[in-house]
C-alpha cells in the first residue's frame, strides 16, 4: 500500500513543457525548473517569439547565464511556427541541435499567439520537411473558431485538425500538448506511440472546473485549454495510473505577473514549477500508482524523442513540504500555483 512507502527513488526526470519568459521572470522562476528537472522542452511564444535558430540560440543562452550553477540543466529549444517559416530553416536547427521540436500555435490560441497559424494547411511545405527529418510537431490543440464552446475546443481540434493532419503526414511525430479531455485520452492510446503521444499537466490532474469557479472565480487556476468537467480528469487520472506510455510530464508552467493575472482580461497560465513534481506525486498516490511515477516522469518523454533516460537519481521523502507564497519582481510579484499550501512529498535535502 503506498501509503506505507516513506521514501521513493527514481531516475531524474524530464519536464517536456515549459514557459520561461525572459529578462527578469526568467532570471527569477528559472532555478524551479532546475531543481527538480534534468531537462525541460522550452516553449517558444515570447513577446519576440523565437522563429529562427539564432533567436533560437540566443535564448538559450540568457536560459542558461540565469540557472543556478548547483543545477546540470539542460533547455531544449523549440521554434515558433509562423507561416513565414522556412524549411531549411527548421531542417538547419533540428541536425544542429538548436531545436529540438517546433511548436504550432493556433492563432490567438494562448499567450503570445497572434502571429500563430490560422490553417494548418499554410504549414504544408513545413510539414513535409519535419516529417522527412523526424523533427517532432509540438501542439496546443484547440479549434479556435468563435462559434465553437470554449470546453469543447479540443474535442474539435482532433476532429477537424488533428485526425486529417496524421492521415496527411502519417509518418509526422507528433505531441498533443496538455490534454484535458477523456476524447483526448482514448485517441492518443489507440495511436502508435512513436508517432503520438501527449502530456498532462499537475492541475489538470488536480483539479476540475469546480475548482476554478466555485466560491468565486479564481483567476490563479485559469489556463488554456481551461479545466474541464471531473468526467474529464477522471480520464487524465486513470490514463496516468494505467502506466500508458504514450502519456507523460509537461507541467506547462507558465508565470505571469500578478497584475497580469488580475487584470480585466486575465493572462492564461499557471506557474506550477516549485511544486509541479511534487504535485504529481500527491496523484500517482492518490491513484495507488506510484509503480508508474518513474515512467511518466523520467522514461516515457525520452522513449519518444529518443533521447537518453537520466542516469542520474532523485529520492523523495514522505516529508511535509510548504510552497513558496510569492516571488517578488521588481514592485510586481508571481504567485506560484498552490501558494502558500504544504505537500505531503519534498526532494531529499542534498537537492
Amino acid at each position: 500500500m503506498s501509503k506505507f512507502i516513506k521514501k521513493i527513488i527514481i531516475k531524474k526526470p524530464d519536464d517536456w513543457h515549459v514557459h520561461l519568459r525572459d529578462n527578469e521572470v526568467l532570471r527569477k522562476v528559472v532555478k524551479y525548473t532546475g531543481k527538480f528537472y534534468k531537462r525541460a522542452v522550452i516553449m517558444p511564444n515570447l513577446d519576440n517569439p523565437i522563429t529562427n535558430c539564432s533567436k533560437g540560440i540566443a535564448y538559450r543562452s540568457r536560459i542558461l547565464k540565469s540557472m543556478h550553477l548547483n543545477y546540470q540543466f539542460q533547455p531544449l529549444m523549440t521554434c515558433y511556427l509562423t507561416n513565414l517559416t522556412i524549411p531549411k530553416e527548421l531542417e538547419i536547427g533540428f541536425s544542429n541541435k538548436i531545436f529540438i521540436a517546433a511548436k504550432f500555435y493556433p492563432n490567438y490560441s494562448t499567450t503570445n499567439s497572434k502571429t500563430g497559424i490560422k490553417k494548418i494547411s499554410d504549414l504544408t511545405s513545413v510539414l513535409e520537411c519535419m516529417e522527412k527529418i523526424g523533427m517532432p510537431l509540438l501542439i496546443h490543440g484547440e479549434e479556435m473558431h468563435k462559434n465553437i464552446d470554449i470546453y469543447d475546443r479540443e474535442a474539435k481540434f482532433i476532429e477537424k485538425t488533428l485526425d486529417p493532419l496524421r492521415k496527411k503526414f502519417p509518418k509526422l511525430k507528433i505531441v498533443l500538448e496538455h490534454i484535458t479531455t477523456k476524447e483526448s485520452v482514448e485517441y492518443i492510446k489507440k495511436s502508435d506511440f512513436n508517432y503520438l503521444s501527449a502530456t498532462i499537466t499537475p492541475h489538470h490532474l488536480m483539479l476540475n472546473r469546480n475548482d476554478m469557479f466555485c466560491g468565486g472565480m479564481k483567476p490563479y487556476l485559469y489556463c488554456l485549454p481551461v479545466l474541464k468537467k471531473n468526467t474529464h480528469q477522471m480520464a487524465l487520472r486513470k490514463a496516468i495510473s494505467k502506466g500508458d506510455k504514450h502519456f507523460f510530464l509537461g507541467s506547462d508552467t507558465a508565470p505571469h505577473l500578478h497584475k497580469n493575472k488580475i487584470n480585466l482580461l486575465s493572462c492564461a497560465g499557471i506557474f506550477n514549477a516549485p511544486s509541479s513534481l511534487l504535485s504529481y506525486v500527491k496523484v500517482f498516490e492518490e491513484m495507488n500508482a506510484l509503480k508508474h511515477l518513474q515512467s511518466f516522469c523520467s522514461e516515457n518523454g525520452p522513449k519518444f524523442y529518443n533521447m537518453p533516460i537520466n542516469q542520474e537519481t532523485i529520492t523523495i521523502v514522505k516529508k511535509p513540504f510548504k510552497i513558496i507564497e510569492k516571488i517578488n519582481i521588481g514592485k510586481d510579484i508571481i504567485i506560484p500555483f498552490l501558494s502558500g499550501e504544504t505537500l505531503n512529498w519534498s526532494l531529499e535535502n542534498k537537492y
